[in-house]
């Protein structure tokens, strides 16, 4: 099975075939991450429930919780209006970032000093 075309015809991809995923907490809103999805990470979470990367740095797919334990439960999954950007809302067992982080974007926040 496959991506259904439908939805393979609403996305653009990177010159690399892929789509930027922003990975969002289902109940609070939190942003938990961004990673990359081609068409059969798409697939593999919407028909898994799941939540399955592509990982650039080591060339395969990756389900999310599949080595540490931290799991992405798949509550609802859209696209943005250009079809350019993946919204994935999870349930998150665990860790999101792999630094053992609740989020990737828990770092200390960047100074605004502008408007």
């Amino acid at each position: 099975m496959s991506l259904d075309p439908a939805i393979a015809a609403r996305l653009k991809r990177t010159a690399d075939g892929l789509v930027p995923a922003v990975v969002q907490q289902y109940d609070t809103g939190e942003v938990l991450m961004l990673a990359w999805m081609d068409d059969e990470a798409l697939h593999r979470t919407l028909t898994t429930g799941r939540a399955t990367y592509w990982s650039r740095s080591r060339g395969a797919y990756w389900v999310k919780g599949d080595t540490s334990g931290h799991v992405q439960h798949v509550k609802s999954v859209a696209l943005d209006c250009d079809g350019d950007t993946i919204l994935l809302k999870v349930d998150q067992v665990g860790a999101a970032c792999h630094t053992g982080d609740r989020t990737c974007f828990d770092a200390a926040p960047l100074a605004v000093t502008g408007g």
